[in-house]
């Protein structure tokens, strides 16, 4: 009999991949909202010219839509196919809560920033599965997702920290300073509790350095789920099913049997719910009346701009460059928390300047000038807190089949996020940048999309956790792999060890 699998995102594909190489029998049910023709064809076009010879206008087209996002929405390739609007998930507006979910092919990662790295193995501690059972997985999923990076100290804190067939994407001119007077400044680094290095991405070869990172590949470099789905159906094993959106599952002694929104019923063996956090928790909530809510746990993240000292080789918005992340720079400092702080170094971008002039432009009439020459000097540290630090939401499903949420804020969130941004400052400072602490700010709730553990994977399992096959209580052949599981959200990047949990899941389950 068939194994069904919800979703095409991350989690999704990587348990599809474990499944057809023991020779099992896969039919992925989706959403699959894909890019507009309309969008499409404009990527396309700009694909066949050399960034070189782009003009303004050619940049101003693609860039536009996404200036013009609406609060809440990010809106890579000028379009909204990858995002559901709060209206289509929620029943009640979720204010401050920024998560969405995603009816995409390939989910959220038509959107995210390409940063990979597995999880250290002291955050961890306590879990009921650990580093090394995890390390197997990422190694096979290096078999169709590119990771660029460089042997760095990095490889001291993360085991099964490796390289795909990637891209060693050059960095930017900032940002090739700035790691090597990070390396020069790696004692007084390692003084307060820190190691940097440069980012680890899933970028493929080719890299045009066009600039465009944050507004779509138009060679679609940056990994997605989306082109593993493409790989996948070329399998005599596997079958993809768009438009079905799962309303309920049930199980019974030899089965599983699933109800789409059209009313359709179908059956397998066992069924694999990797459809992102928010669509599991909808299908769970529908699928068993018994639980009233669910705990989304929620890693933070905040942001303390900076400005470099030094004269850069040449103006960072000409040339090549990419505008992923450029560095990563980790805190382990148990005086201001038992977990790793993360961080993300970007350097300039076109963000940057748009919101210098958009925060400070009217308080000085004819300042804009002097925020364009601030902008290119820019250099922000993404800051990630753990779940422990962070707020909570709490889910539920209204009449109507939607959810609706509630957040919980944690206390010690922002004061842990200001140690950690004092701290990261004099890093940054001692590597030639000036922190602007005045500017620093928390993001929203959601809005990291670091979130899970819903449904945690537990040694002893109670009724709101799942076993270590991401079983929840009661359950035997329904196995949620996705971020719903995870026991809890460490500060680090969450999509490769998400990808490794639910294909080692995938590999073991009967």
């Amino acid at each position: 009999m068939t194994d069904l699998v919800i979703g095409s995102g991350p989690s999704g594909v990587a348990v599809a991949a474990a499944l057809l190489a023991r020779g099992r029998q896969v039919l992925m049910l989706d959403g699959g909202k894909t890019l507009e023709a309309s969008r499409a064809h404009a990527r396309d076009e700009l694909a066949k010219k050399d960034p070189a010879t782009w003009l303004k206008a050619d940049r101003a087209a693609w860039q536009d839509p996404q200036y013009a996002t609406p609060a809440g929405q990010v809106r890579r390739f000028g379009s909204d196919f990858a995002m559901e609007p709060a209206a289509i998930s929620f029943g009640t507006d979720p204010g401050e809560f920024a998560l969405r979910a995603s009816r995409a092919v390939g989910g959220l990662s038509n959107l995210w920033g390409s940063a990979v790295l597995p999880y250290r193995a002291t955050d961890m501690a306590g879990w009921p599965i650990n580093a090394a059972d995890l390390a197997p997985h990422y190694s096979a999923l290096t078999e169709f997702m590119p990771i660029s990076g460089r042997a760095d100290d990095l490889q001291q804190l993360f085991h099964g920290l490796e390289t795909g067939e990637g891209a060693t994407l050059d960095p930017s001119p900032q940002a090739e300073v700035l790691l090597r007077r990070f390396a020069k400044a790696k004692t007084r680094l390692a003084a307060d509790g820190m190691v940097a290095g440069q980012s680890r991405q899933a970028v493929a070869k080719g890299c045009r350095g066009c600039g465009m990172c944050l507004h779509g590949c138009p060679w679609s470099l940056i990994w997605s789920a989306r082109g593993t789905i493409e790989r996948l159906r070329g399998h005599a094993g596997f079958a993809y099913r768009p438009g079905a959106v799962v309303k309920t599952f049930g199980e019974t002694g030899a089965g599983v049997t699933v109800t789409l929104e059209d009313g359709q019923t179908l059956t397998a063996s066992r069924l694999f719910i990797g459809a992102g956090v928010l669509e599991t928790a909808r299908i769970l909530l529908a699928s068993q009346p018994g639980r009233q809510s669910l705990i989304l746990r929620d890693s933070q993240h905040g942001f303390l701009p900076s400005l470099h000292m030094w004269r850069a080789p040449r103006r960072p918005d000409r040339g090549a460059f990419h505008t992923l992340p450029q560095a990563f720079l980790e805190l382990d400092d148990s005086a201001i928390s038992p977990f790793l702080i993360h961080s993300q170094i970007y350097s300039w971008n076109e963000f940057f300047e748009r919101d210098l002039i958009a925060s400070y432009g009217h308080r000085l009439p004819g300042s804009a000038p002097l925020w364009r020459a601030l902008a290119r000097r820019l250099i922000v540290a993404q800051i990630f807190l753990h779940s422990d630090h962070s707020s909570q939401v709490t889910l539920g499903l209204g009449p109507d089949g939607r959810l609706h949420s509630t957040v919980q804020h944690n206390p010690d969130g922002s004061r842990i996020f200001g140690e950690a941004a004092k701290t990261i400052g004099r890093g940054l400072r001692a590597a030639g940048l000036a922190p602007l602490t005045f500017a620093r700010r928390m993001g929203a709730v959601g809005s990291s999309f670091h979130a899970g553990a819903t449904v945690p994977m537990q040694s002893s399992v109670s009724p709101t956790g799942s076993d270590i096959l991401g079983r929840p209580f009661g359950l035997s052949r329904v196995h949620l792999v996705d971020a719903s599981v995870l026991p809890a959200i460490p500060a680090t990047t969450i999509t490769l060890p998400v990808m490794a949990n639910a294909h080692r899941i995938a590999s073991l389950a009967e």
